[in-house]
């Protein structure tokens, strides 16, 4: 587990209760996987997010992200259109396990008002830290070491390959 887990990007600020079907409409549904990037935020107050996002930005919120429907395709449609992490105050727990389940990290942590869109912030996962721009840190959640393992090694199903690898399964 020598990853370090490191995230470095564009902040994209996004309020309280973003719920999944801002994240990804419900229409986007019936697309299949390689689709959905496009829908990404596209029911949020910046429906032209897709068009815009970079691989590597980071979506900082406040309270209740991911609230809503139990959507695996939610976290998916973020994870495909680059977005590198999540971090919000607090996180939907279906969301928050469907996110570390697929690979796309998320951390916990109140950036309250201490970040605009366009910062470029530092997470550290492993130490439930965010660097911002003026080198002041903002300590969050220490994420504990299963869902470290999962994200390390890019979401839970290839966790599982890994291990049974190893055990020769």
């Amino acid at each position: 587990m020598g990853e370090e887990l490191v995230f470095s990007g564009r902040v994209w600020l996004f309020g309280d209760s973003v719920d999944t079907d801002q994240i990804l409409p419900g229409y986007a549904m019936s697309y299949p996987r390689e689709q959905l990037r496009a829908c990404a935020m596209a029911g949020s107050s910046r429906p032209n997010f897709t068009a815009e996002v970079s691989p590597g930005d980071i979506i900082v919120a406040g309270g209740n992200f991911g609230c809503g429907s139990s959507r695996e395709q939610a976290p998916l449609a973020l994870k495909d259109a680059g977005v590198a992490l999540v971090i919000a105050a607090s996180f939907a727990r279906i969301f928050r396990r469907n996110a570390i389940n697929i690979g796309l990290p998320v951390l916990q942590a109140d950036m309250d008002g201490r970040v605009k869109d366009g910062d470029v912030v530092t997470a550290h996962l492993r130490g439930g830290q965010v660097v911002l721009a003026d080198g002041s840190i903002i300590k969050g959640q220490v994420p504990g070491e299963n869902v470290i393992a999962v994200l390390a090694a890019g979401g839970l199903i290839n966790k599982v390959r890994r291990q049974l690898a190893k055990e020769g399964g």
